[in-house]
Formats: structure tokens, C-alpha cells, sequence
């Protein structure tokens, strides 16, 4: 199982990730950080099979993802 983390403090809300995530379970959070932006998120961890497909999209480099 992979484990995937967004640094909620740079991220702005714009979605690419959710966009590339093949499993689509990547999405926006109701939750805002500081800057107003509504926060990526991936809700089922369970399912995320470490492709990095949402780091490598994300334009601000706010996602790791570990195998």
C-alpha cells in the first residue's frame, strides 16, 4: 500500500492531481488552509497503488507518495 501526502500549506486547489489519479480517488477537500484554497486530498488510502501519477502533475510539488 502506498502512502501519499499533500503539504495542505502550498497546495492551491487546482485539481490537476484529481484530474491524473487513474484510481480516482484523489479529490478537493471541504477543508480550506490558510491561503483560502480548498485542499487536495485522497480519502481512501487503501486504494492507492503508488503510481505518482498526482505528485508528477502537481505544478507547486506539494505531493509525496511512498511505496
Amino acid at each position: 500500500m502506498a502512502n501519499v501526502e499533500f503539504d495542505e500549506r502550498l497546495c492551491k486547489g487546482c485539481a490537476l492531481c484529481v484530474a491524473a489519479c487513474p484510481k480516482k480517488i484523489v479529490s478537493l477537500s471541504e477543508r480550506t488552509n490558510e491561503k483560502g484554497y480548498f485542499v487536495a486530498e485522497v480519502r481512501e488510502k487503501n486504494l492507492c497503488i503508488g503510481c505518482a501519477a498526482c505528485a508528477v502533475m502537481c505544478p507547486d510539488v506539494v505531493i509525496t507518495v511512498e511505496r
